[in-house]
């Protein structure tokens, strides 16, 4: 039996058995460590590796040496961002917004609607209105109606009066009834200009009732919200179910159908640019993409050197605003690059004997 009592104890008791002696490990002879790869596969992985650093380096000098060299006379620059004008969508009535037909980020077209407003009771008020216009409409029926018969009562009695007085003529008759016919006739005179008046009025209460279910149907058709122009939303202010006061902000939309860039230019450079200069917008999203554009507005007042904007030399202290304005015909190629805020610079030929460098060059100019 085993005992957890010291073997060499447990040995001087006789009858006991002892256990069998524990015999030390047996060492594991050491790894061979494997030999070294050769000298010449080090060193041709080391002229690969220097081979790869020299091509990519000649690469980078080249791609540097295309993008910016220098430029030429009569070309002048300036650093900007992509800015287009925002467009507020907002309710024209207090309302409850039932309808959100678009979203952050989506493109619009003019006219489209992008949200609705609940128009539960200018819908009740319409309905009120078109009823009273059909009464209106009645009143002017039997007013047209009377204003018949009275004109009808009106001859009779014009005829009446023109047989008394021949027969006054003739003797036939005294005046005294020929004085009762013209008192008839004058009667009926003024009972056909009532008529006449209360027609004209029915008419205009018609015309007023009419005015009011329409000026009704443009609130209503007013709180159907639409893009003005083409653009994309670019915030969504409002959510569905929304309670809004009057001008309330739905959504904020770009038009993207006029984008520009304004640059600062020092007054040596600013003095050659004119309303329609022809122009390069290079962004730093899209440096191998140069964007066509054109000057469409230069500042006429100096200013001070924006802190955004970085000039060639510390010198130049007053600098006057540059406007470029991207052509229509370009936005559509350029509409998802040309997002507001993107930073770039702008390239001004200003001097039209200059050819413009390869890296600026675009599709159809020179």
């Amino acid at each position: 039996m085993w005992s957890s009592e010291d073997p060499l104890a447990v040995a001087e008791k006789p009858g006991e058995i002892l256990p069998p002696p524990i015999e030390p490990t047996p060492k594991v002879p050491a790894l061979i460590t494997p030999a070294r790869k050769p000298r010449r596969w080090r060193m041709a992985r080391l002229a690969l590796a220097l081979l790869l650093i020299g091509v990519g380096g000649i690469g980078g000098a080249y791609w540097w040496r295309l993008n910016h060299a220098p430029l030429p006379p009569g070309i002048a620059w300036g650093n900007g961002r992509i800015e287009a004008d925002e467009i507020d969508i907002a309710t024209k009535f207090a309302g409850r917004v039932a309808e959100l037909l678009a979203d952050e980020g989506d493109t619009v077209k003019a006219g489209q609607a992008v949200a609705r407003m609940d128009t539960r009771d200018l819908e009740a008020s319409l309905a009120r209105a078109d009823a009273q216009v059909l009464q209106a409409q009645k009143s002017l029926d039997a007013a047209r109606s009377d204003l018949s018969q009275l004109s009808a009562q009106q001859k009779f009695a014009e005829q009446e009066l023109r047989r008394a007085q021949a027969l006054v003529q003739r003797g036939n008759i005294s005046e005294e009834i020929a004085d009762q016919r013209q008192s008839q006739r004058d009667s009926a005179a003024a009972a056909y200009n009532t008529g006449l008046a209360r027609a004209a009025q029915a008419e205009h209460a018609l015309e007023a009732a009419r005015q009011d279910a329409a000026l009704i149907r443009v609130n209503i058709a007013d709180n159907t919200l639409v893009a003005p122009k083409d653009g994309r939303i670019q915030y969504r202010l409002a959510n569905l179910g929304e309670v809004l006061g009057a001008g309330g902000k739905v959504f904020t939309m770009v038009d993207t159908g006029y984008v520009y860039m304004d640059v600062f230019l020092p007054t040596a450079e600013a003095g050659k640019a004119v309303i329609g200069t022809e122009a390069r917008i290079v962004l730093d999203a899209l440096p191998a993409d140069p964007i066509p554009a054109k000057v469409t507005y230069v500042s006429a007042v100096a200013q001070f050197t924006p802190k955004a904007v970085e000039t060639k030399s510390e010198r130049d202290k007053l600098m006057f605003r540059v406007r470029v304005r991207i052509d229509s015909a370009d936005l559509g190629r350029h509409l998802q690059a040309t997002r507001s805020g993107l930073p770039g610079i702008t390239y001004l030929r200003l001097d039209p004997g200059t050819d413009w460098p390869e890296r600026l060059q675009t599709k159809g100019a020179g």
